[in-house]
């Protein structure tokens, strides 16, 4: 058999434990590239602007990073990071080193498939894998086809509940070698902050996962979790669950454990309820593709709503009229993070209150939170 080259576009799923695609590229290639692109800008819509991402953002990306790129180095292998588009990097990397087999992550987003989509019509001598990792699910595994995906939460959970979730698959623990690249780090990638919230990178995920369980808190999870400051009053999860340096069946699997040998009760159940709140949106986003980003969202009708800028601006600094609304914004501000309660009161503000396009808020959104996540987000509003 011919030596094979094989590239893997890391995206939302940096981490070693439980990553299917990249355990099926190390298991097929005898050289793997491993690319992750920061994306210069998002052509989807003029209102969304990654290539803008707040402080604590591109820290905390930056943080990730690193984090895998050291996780790599130990397995004798490299993380090319690129601030340019993928639809970019890849042509120069499949000419300098005849790659013959491209892997991913099945990723949400209608621009992402889109663009996977190109490459694979350009390179149809080129051996393409999409599999899925961000979902506790595949969509073979759905008992419903994505066309008729249930039209509310409390269907999609009903329909869902009975089903098995596989375990996670183990850590890789070998890779093959990397081509000999010489690589640069992005300059626009280096940033500092002064005493994160949160600390990026699949190692800090799972140890902080570790200590919420070990120290016992989510036996208490549903009294607390509507809490709008502190570490301590929900999960906190979701920061390395948005860029996939923590894997939802990783935190079910250690959950079913806590269960068995602390205790199973309506906290740790509300958890796993919380995990399939986002596995809907996640197929949610899957099934609607761009429409999640159009005025009206899935409907027929939009709000009767309009941009101002100058309440938009008071809004995304805190200064409306709205105590509980500025507290929130000031602290998504400073930190990067705000909690799911605080979420619901700015954008119910945003859009009863101050009248504004929900889109605009949806997409300051995007910016500022580390543990943006485009289906939660944009499903969310």
């Amino acid at each position: 058999m011919p030596h094979q080259v094989g590239l893997f576009l890391f995206k939302n799923d940096l981490r070693l434990h439980d990553n299917p695609a990249l355990a099926k590229a190390a298991a097929e290639v005898d050289e793997l590239i491993c690319v992750y692109c920061l994306e210069a800008k998002h052509p989807v819509s003029s209102l969304r602007a990654p290539s803008n991402l707040s402080s604590h953002r591109l820290h905390f990306l930056q943080q990730s990073l690193t984090d895998l790129r050291t996780s790599l180095l130990t397995l004798g292998q490299q993380l090319l990071v690129s601030s340019e588009s993928h639809l970019d990097v890849i042509p120069q990397l499949i000419t300098q080193h005849n790659v013959a087999k491209i892997y991913c992550s099945q990723n949400v987003g209608d621009y992402e498939n889109q663009s996977w989509g190109k490459l694979s019509k350009r390179y149809p001598m080129i051996d393409f894998y999409c599999i899925a990792s961000h979902t506790l699910f595949s969509e073979s595994e759905l008992p419903f086809k994505l066309a008729d995906l249930p039209d509310s939460f409390s269907k999609f959970r009903k329909a869902v509940e009975p089903l098995t979730i596989k375990p996670p698959l183990p850590e890789i623990t070998s890779l093959p070698p990397s081509p000999k690249i010489e690589w640069e780090w992005p300059k626009n990638l280096v940033t500092s902050i002064n005493r994160p919230l949160f600390h990026g990178g699949e190692n800090q995920g799972l140890a902080h996962m570790e200590t919420y369980f070990e120290r016992q808190l989510a036996s208490n999870y549903k009294e607390t979790r509507n809490g709008l400051d502190g570490l301590d009053y929900s999960t906190k999860f979701s920061p390395w669950l948005a860029n996939g340096s923590l894997s939802a069946r990783r935190i079910i699997h250690r959950l079913r454990r806590y269960e068995t040998q602390i205790e199973a009760n309506d906290s740790t159940y509300w958890i796993y309820f919380e995990l399939l709140w986002r596995e809907y949106y996640q197929w949610y986003a899957h099934r609607y593709g761009k429409k999640i980003f159009s005025p009206s969202g899935i409907k027929t009708s939009k709000p009767a709503t309009s941009f101002y800028p100058e309440r938009f601006k008071k809004w995304c600094s805190g200064n409306t009229p709205y105590p509980i609304v500025n507290a929130c914004m000031k602290q998504l501000n400073s930190t990067g993070y705000m909690s799911n309660r605080g979420r619901q009161l700015v954008a119910s503000c945003f859009v009863h209150e101050l009248s504004l396009d929900w889109r605009y808020g949806a997409a300051y959104m995007e910016q500022q939170l580390i543990d943006y996540d485009i289906a939660s987000n944009w499903g969310n509003w």
